[in-house]
Parts: C-alpha cells; sequence; structure tokens
C-alpha cells in the first residue's frame, strides 16, 4: 500500500465533499474526477465556473472558495487536473500543455456546447490559458490567478526542499512547513494546521514530475490569441513575483480582451486560501463584470 493510496483528508474538506456531486470523465487510462457543487441552486442566466487548481494541489486549492461562489447563484466544477488528485494521468506529457485535451473533453461531457467562466490557479491558470486559445467557443471569460508562464522570473529562485525521503512525519511537516512559507504562503500565521494538511495531501498525489513551463513565457503567448475577457487576481506578495509585480499588468495586457488585474494585499501566492474573503469578492466582482 502507498501513501498515495491512504491519504486523509482534512476534516473541512471531508464536509464540503459531502455536499458534491462526483462525476468522472475518462483521462488517460483511467478518469478524471470532478466535483460539482450548486446546480440545483444556481441562476441559469449565470455561466457556469470551473475552477482549476495550481501545480501538486487537488480541487482543495479552492476550499475557501466554493461556497461563496455557489451562494452567488453560480453552478461550481471543479476537477482534480490529470495526474493530480484523484485524477489519472494524461496519455502523453507531463505539463499542462498535455491537459486542455481531456479536460475539455470533461467539459463537453458535464456541460455539452456551453461556455462556462475558467479560473485557473497557477499551473491551472496556464492550462486554463491554453484551453481559453484552443478552445475559444468554451471560454466565456478567463480569470488568470497566480499564474506563471509570463516570461517574469522571481528575482531569486524559490527552492523546495525535499521531504520524500525522510520516514518521520514530524520532520516531513517541517519540511511542508518550510516549502509553504518559501512559495505559498506569506504570513507564517498563514500556514495553520488545516493549510498544513490540506498541503500534504495535495503533494502526496501528484504525478506529473519534471513540469517546467513556468518558468519560460509560454502564457503569456497564448494569452495574445485570447479572444474573451481575461481578468487577472493575484496576491501582491506573491512568491513568483515578488519584486517584479510592477512587470505583471504589461504582460497580461498582451490579452486583446485583457480588462482588470486585482492585487490582494498582505496576500502570497495561494491568496484565495490565504485572504480568502478578500479574493472571493474581487472574483465575484471579476465574474459579474459586464462583457
Amino acid at each position: 500500500m502507498t501513501p498515495e493510496s491512504t491519504v486523509q483528508l482534512p476534516l473541512e474538506a471531508q464536509a464540503l465533499l459531502k455536499t458534491a456531486t462526483r462525476m468522472e470523465t475518462p483521462c488517460g487510462t483511467g478518469t478524471l474526477v470532478w466535483h460539482l457543487w450548486g446546480k440545483d441552486l444556481c441562476d441559469p442566466a449565470l455561466a457556469p465556473v470551473v475552477l482549476l487548481h495550481g501545480g501538486s494541489g487537488s480541487w482543495m486549492h479552492w476550499l475557501r472558495n466554493i461556497g461563496a461562489l455557489v451562494d452567488s447563484g453560480r453552478w461550481v466544477l471543479v476537477p482534480d487536473l490529470p495526474g493530480f488528485g484523484e485524477s489519472a494521468a494524461p496519455l502523453d506529457g507531463t505539463d499542462a500543455d498535455a491537459l486542455p485535451g481531456p479536460v475539455e473533453q470533461g467539459l463537453q461531457s458535464l456541460l455539452g456546447n456551453a461556455a462556462c467562466d475558467l479560473v485557473g490557479f497557477s499551473f491551472g491558470g496556464m492550462v486554463a490559458g491554453f484551453i481559453a486559445e484552443q478552445f475559444a467557443a468554451r471560454v466565456a471569460r478567463l480569470v488568470l490567478v497566480g499564474a506563471p508562464g509570463l516570461g517574469i522570473a522571481p528575482e531569486k529562485a524559490i527552492r523546495l526542499n525535499a521531504w520524500r525521503h525522510l520516514a518521520e512525519p514530524a520532520q516531513r511537516d517541517a519540511v511542508h512547513r518550510r516549502n509553504l512559507a518559501a512559495l505559498m504562503l506569506l504570513h507564517q500565521e498563514s500556514i495553520t494546521e488545516l493549510a498544513l494538511r490540506l498541503h500534504v495531501a495535495n503533494v502526496l498525489r501528484d504525478r506529473m514530475k519534471g513540469r517546467s513551463l513556468s518558468r519560460t513565457d509560454v502564457l503569456a503567448r497564448s494569452l495574445a490569441q485570447v479572444k474573451c475577457p481575461v481578468h487577472a487576481i493575484y496576491g501582491r506578495e506573491d512568491a513568483l513575483y515578488r519584486g517584479k509585480i510592477e512587470r505583471l499588468a504589461p504582460v497580461l495586457r498582451l490579452a486583446p480582451g485583457f480588462t482588470a488585474l486585482t492585487l490582494v494585499d498582505a496576500s502570497g501566492h495561494w491568496v484565495q486560501f490565504e485572504r480568502a474573503d478578500a479574493f472571493n469578492a474581487a472574483l465575484l466582482a471579476a465574474l459579474n463584470a459586464h462583457l
């Protein structure tokens, strides 16, 4: 039995899962797992919202945001992206460019030809940008959250510490806390037991190794071809852009439909977790902006 097969989700995640509908669509040699909320209560005049999580993540990157979207009248669809969480890896490739096909196949199964509002965090932001470029009719609006792939390298390389070789859970937790501080969360007080347990459950199930597209300008090049409205929400102290945050807007403006960049104060990369209330307000404003 592998550690991946015995992952325990935090109680908060277990409780939210109980309110979801689980669906599976084809992916690689297995399935892409989706969790859906709010279909029975949603406003049919509003586009469904699809949330794509970050690298080494799962649907749980959005734990503090799903409820606010459902309360606003949205139908919310959140996959475990191929190779993460409970979803099978794609047949070919180990980076963001291998994911648009199986995700679009799943959306076709779940939504038919209906367009959605697509929100992508970090690695998932690159996937979302590729989908908006390759399957233009699918995306009514694109919202990028802390997305890399814009050709803006951090001033100082972010180094994450290895942990799989450590046998003691306490030692592993110490490394995970340091990694959360290095990349994901700005404030030490944000690295709560919940943040730690979500992170551990996520990284244990990451099978997409050797990803490198985030260090290129691949998303910037895709944005130049995206025709739908493009919004962006980043933590003002995002570790990926610390010292270079002013360079974001000029690159994002490569998108013909670029609308606005919102910077959330006192927040790092995982902005939707660290400053959930402020992020939720910014996301709802972006989603409700007049097209």
